[in-house]
């Protein structure tokens, strides 16, 4: 194996705690269309799969499909307007990205947050820490499938022998597979180490500048 030259990062619950963020706009969202809110838990469990599965996890079973377009509509722009409130880094995030750049490390993000509120975190919270940023839209498709991954190599000129995609999710291990690249499961996220396993998950880091030893 070459040595690696490039990281590629999940965004929620891998560099930024979203959570509490996304689980207040799921309620907003929600209670604004007359429909039970769900507990934090519960939306920490709908995650990772995208906006518009989060929100048809979150309503009820038998929403019709025009109906949660609206759900997910009104979510959409109070979590545009709201997407900062709480969120934050990771403790240990910061101190990593730092140390990766001075080592001339690549960093990007692949996020199946829309495109624009990827850019937009991404810039907020990391600046030049992070070199590329790709959301779902514009022809990327979201993940598990491999563009977004595709798309950041071809922009820093990386191979996937000295990629590596770090994640917190059995979405994110599927990524790095269908793109080829080895995957490494951080436990700090939003899934435990016995799902991360059960879901294929071989590499494991608890605190984030374990990442520079892998």
């Amino acid at each position: 194996m070459k040595q690696l030259t490039t990281y590629i990062f999940d965004l929620d619950g891998t560099l930024l705690d979203t959570l509490s963020d996304l689980a207040t706009s799921v309620n907003y969202a929600l209670a604004h269309h007359n429909m039970p809110v769900r507990t934090t838990d519960e939306v920490r469990a709908f995650v990772g799969n995208g906006v518009e599965n989060l929100i048809l996890r979150a309503v009820p079973q038998d929403t019709p499909t025009a109906i949660a377009a609206e759900v997910l509509d009104t979510f959409r722009k109070y979590y545009i307007q709201h997407s900062e409130d709480s969120t934050m880094p990771y403790p240990g995030i910061i101190s990593l990205l730092e140390q990766l750049k001075q080592r001339g490390i690549k960093t990007a993000v692949v996020s199946n947050k829309f495109h624009a509120a990827t850019q937009a975190l991404c810039n907020r919270y990391f600046g030049s820490l992070i070199d590329v940023a790709v959301g779902e839209g514009n022809g990327i498709r979201r993940k598990p499938e491999s563009d977004g991954v595709i798309e950041v190599m071809r922009q820093l000129g990386a191979t996937a022998e000295e990629s590596v995609y770090i994640g917190d999710s059995d979405v994110d291990i599927l990524t790095a597979k269908n793109a080829n690249i080895s995957c490494v499961s951080v436990l700090w996220g939003f899934r435990d180490a016995e799902f991360l396993q059960c879901n294929g998950a071989m590499c494991f880091v608890s605190e984030p500048l374990q990442l520079l030893d892998i």
